[in-house]
């Protein structure tokens, strides 16, 4: 069977319902695009139209369509994608106008560390696009500020009751479905602002019966999600264990997400030896998840859960009332304002993993602290250049590893000089592979014609600089074998492929 929600999709942008500022907002963006040249991001809930009404915009304006996924591809590849999309400006390609449509569809899903970056080249990507281009988005604010800062932003709000009941009806009469008023405001109702969802439990029932009626709905009706502020109102004040830990299966929170909210706000109202029960259910409780981590067991969670819920509202010692403000887990904001730090650092363990043939675990959490101690403020000038040098760092990450100030001219001369070593060493290396080649064809001839006591001159130079013996034999055979001169002046030079130092010379 044909799914609704496609069957069904809004066609003009005057067909989308319950989003009449936002998809206004979206047509004069389009219309004034060539006036602003900047993206939108489109951003909502699930369900709400955000990519209907995009689709739609384009279908009014005539512009040929290109849609990626950010969850279904990942870093180079989606930014290539849309690079290439959004820097096409020939007619050939695009609409009547000349212009094509870009959609990124749940562009607030770059993260971790295989999309490292991956926000900062969209940034870049749509402030220099020759191309209209709409981003649609879940979550508002787990897309970087300068992302959001580079694009127009449109709110689509969660559609009302009223303007999901008309979407419905227009469907049973399409499909020829006998159906209660009553039935179809239920269904709208039980959705909670989520046309989609409202759609799909429509045909969902439909299915089943041959006339829709509002008893149909009740007992066909999909679990709701209940609000974190809701629950945390029921466990800390209210419910009693089994009622808390019931109450816990419909709210959306993972038990590792679950347990900081409950950490941050059980203090809001519970106090003395109260708390301190509540706070020992919680211990337990992150000892569980702790195993969960080391093991993938996830059938520990169930522990964890029983441990944070019922737990919690055992403790409870006195009946609870009014209001309480409750907040998101500052353990959150945490994160983010250290998001920055921890995206340098992991990038620097990265490159060291790389180099050195470590895992990036490995590069993080023994090699990195090792480093800053030695170039801790950047005391030992030679050893931070070599480190820059070795790793590629530039004023950031210097500053980063050794805790100077990256606006320093002290951490500003370090990285000139290791750019100006790297260079020197690829001189210098590609230049000795040429001569090496040119020496080989010029003494060929020469070669052929001297004695058999008599050597190249080239030989006889690295014999002449690091000579161990009268007859200079013991060097030559240390030649040969890839040795040659150990003294610290001559480990500037490096012996890598790449002419670079590397950890081997900090030890």
């Amino acid at each position: 069977m044909t799914d609704w929600t496609e069957k069904y999709r809004p066609d003009t942008l005057s067909a989308v319902r319950g989003n009449d500022k936002a998809r206004d907002a979206l047509r004069e963006w389009a219309q004034n695009w060539d006036d602003h040249r900047k993206a939108a991001i489109v951003h909502g809930s699930p369900g709400v139209g955000k990519t209907s009404a995009a689709h739609a915009l384009a279908a009014d304006m005539n512009w040929p369509v290109m849609e990626l996924n950010a969850s279904d591809h990942r870093g180079k590849d989606i930014i290539d994608r849309v690079a290439g999309e959004a820097s096409k400006s020939g007619t050939l390609t695009g609409g009547t106008s000349g212009r094509r449509l870009v959609i990124l569809d749940e562009a607030d899903n770059f993260h971790g560390n295989a999309d490292y970056g991956g926000s900062r080249a969209v940034t870049d990507v749509v402030k220099s696009a020759s191309q209209p281009i709409v981003l649609v988005a879940n979550e508002f604010y787990d897309m970087s500020n300068s992302l959001r800062n580079a694009c127009e932003t449109i709110e689509f709000r969660d559609v009302s009751t009223r303007s999901i009941v008309p979407v419905l009806r227009d469907i049973c009469r399409k499909e020829g479905i006998e159906f209660e008023a009553d039935a179809l405001r239920a269904i709208a109702e039980n959705t909670s602002g989520d046309l989609r969802s409202a759609v799909n439990d429509l045909q969902a029932i439909a299915e089943s019966t041959e006339r829709l009626t509002e008893e149909d709905v009740v007992t066909g009706s999909r679990d709701t999600t209940e609000g974190i502020f809701d629950y945390l109102d029921e466990l800390i004040k209210e419910k009693d264990a089994e009622g808390a830990l019931k109450a816990s299966y419909d709210v959306d929170e993972t038990p590792d997400d679950l347990i900081n909210w409950i950490e941050d706000n059980v203090p809001k109202d519970y106090a003395g030896a109260e708390l301190a029960d509540a706070y020992g259910y919680l211990s337990n409780a992150d000892r569980w998840l702790g195993r969960v981590r080391a093991t993938q067991e996830y059938s520990y969670w169930r522990y964890a859960t029983d441990n944070m819920t019922a737990g919690v509202a055992a403790s409870r010692r006195e009946p609870k009332g009014g209001w309480t403000r409750y907040g998101p887990p500052s353990y959150w904001s945490k994160l983010g304002r250290s998001r920055g730090s921890r995206n340098t650092r992991d990038a620097i363990a990265s490159r060291i993993a790389d180099r050195e043939g470590a895992s990036i675990a490995t590069a993080r959490n023994d090699i990195l602290p090792y480093l800053a101690s030695m170039t801790h403020h950047c005391r030992n000038r030679d050893l931070t250049v070599q480190m820059a040098a070795a790793y590629e760092l530039d004023e950031a990450e210097v500053s980063f590893v050794t805790g100077s100030g990256k606006d320093t001219n002290k951490v500003e001369s370090i990285v000139e000089d290791a750019e100006a070593r790297r260079e020197a060493a690829a001189v210098e290396h590609s230049g000795d592979a040429f001569l090496d080649a040119v020496r080989s064809d010029g003494d060929h001839d020469e070669t052929s014609e001297s004695t058999p006591d008599s050597e190249p001159a080239n030989q006889q130079t690295l014999a002449d600089d690091g000579q161990s013996g009268d007859d200079g034999s013991a060097n030559s055979d240390a030649d040969a074998a890839g040795g040659g001169s150990t003294d610290a002046a001559d480990s500037d030079a490096g012996d890598g492929d790449d002419g670079q130092s590397g950890l081997g010379d900090f030890v």
